[in-house]
């Protein structure tokens, strides 16, 4: 017998959990109650990547099983699918805002405020959640400027991490700042905060610059070549990231694979000593609650 939804008391609203029990992450054992608990025991990191900004879910409500399927199909047929929109029967206090996609296309999205926003989704069985690179302030003007390190065939989350190693070095000559953290799976992304001052068209634009100077410093290492056949066995920094309706999994995010991992904020020292596989659903949360969270600083000073 399935057990008993529950009723949970999160940022004071009351939350349904339905179907507590159900294996969300079957290889390793872990329940719809356990994605449910880890996102509250991740507020505090959660919030500073979520808060104000559009987020568009990556629903898995039959779990992250072997097989799965992903649709990228705007029937959300497949085993999990992505929601742009916030679905007509959703509780009226849950925050949204108006977003464009280059298709012309609008849709109220999900905006979080507080934690009760992320519960009701991991309660609809999202597992990643995916931030714009804007707030709710100005949704044509990104205030977080990201850099992808995609590992390519041949390569591995040691050959990102070195990479990242030139990334810092260029943002430490231009004195600013750069936030790492792991994707969750190979690859590792440097967030920047920056003045909303420039399009999505500008911001892409630095990006295909900066990347190109890392490039022109490691051409054995770092590649920022658009087809797949001419990237070679090197770290492909991905400048599509920051066009507009392109997200990535946030900061605290679960990913959709087996073994649970989670795209976790480090420090530019951990990358050379740490792995994917150590940050995951379980070890997460104590890592937060002894260490406090990486990104702590990145709202401080925005990069103008």
């Amino acid at each position: 017998m399935a057990a008993a939804a529950e009723e949970v008391e999160v940022a004071g609203r009351t939350v349904r959990l339905s179907n507590p029990d159900k294996p969300y992450y079957p290889a390793r054992g872990f329940t719809k109650r356990d994605v449910f608990a880890y996102y509250l025991s991740v507020e505090d990191g959660i919030m500073r990547a979520l808060r104000d900004r559009p987020t568009t879910l990556e629903r898995w409500p039959q779990g992250v099983f072997e097989g799965a399927k992903l649709s990228t199909r705007q029937d959300n047929r497949g085993d999990a699918f992505y929601q742009k929109r916030v679905p007509k029967t959703a509780p009226d206090w849950l925050a949204r805002v108006e977003i464009s996609f280059p298709s012309g296309r609008k849709a109220d999205e999900l905006c979080p405020v507080d934690l009760a926003h992320v519960a009701w989704a991991a309660q609809q069985g999202t597992i990643v959640f995916h931030a714009w690179p804007v707030r709710k302030s100005d949704v044509d003007r990104p205030d977080e400027l990201r850099i992808d390190l995609d590992p390519q065939p041949g390569t591995d989350f040691a050959n990102a991490a070195e990479a990242a190693g030139e990334v810092r070095a260029i943002l430490d000559e231009l004195g600013t700042t750069g936030w790492p953290k792991t994707s969750g799976g190979r690859g590792i992304h440097v967030y920047l905060r920056i003045q909303p001052r420039w399009t999505f068209v500008e911001v892409r634009r630095a990006v295909i610059a900066f990347g190109r100077e890392v490039e022109r410093r490691r051409p054995d290492l770092v590649t920022t070549a658009w087809w797949k056949e001419l990237r070679g066995q090197r770290v492909f920094i991905d400048y599509n990231q920051m066009a507009r309706d392109r997200t990535i999994a946030c900061a605290y995010s679960l990913r959709a694979n087996q073994r649970a991992t989670v795209s976790t904020p480090v420090t530019w020292d951990e990358l050379s000593q740490c792995e994917p596989d150590d940050f995951d659903l379980r070890t997460v949360p104590a890592r937060l609650a002894q260490r406090g969270d990486a990104h702590a600083g990145i709202d401080d000073d925005p990069w103008d």
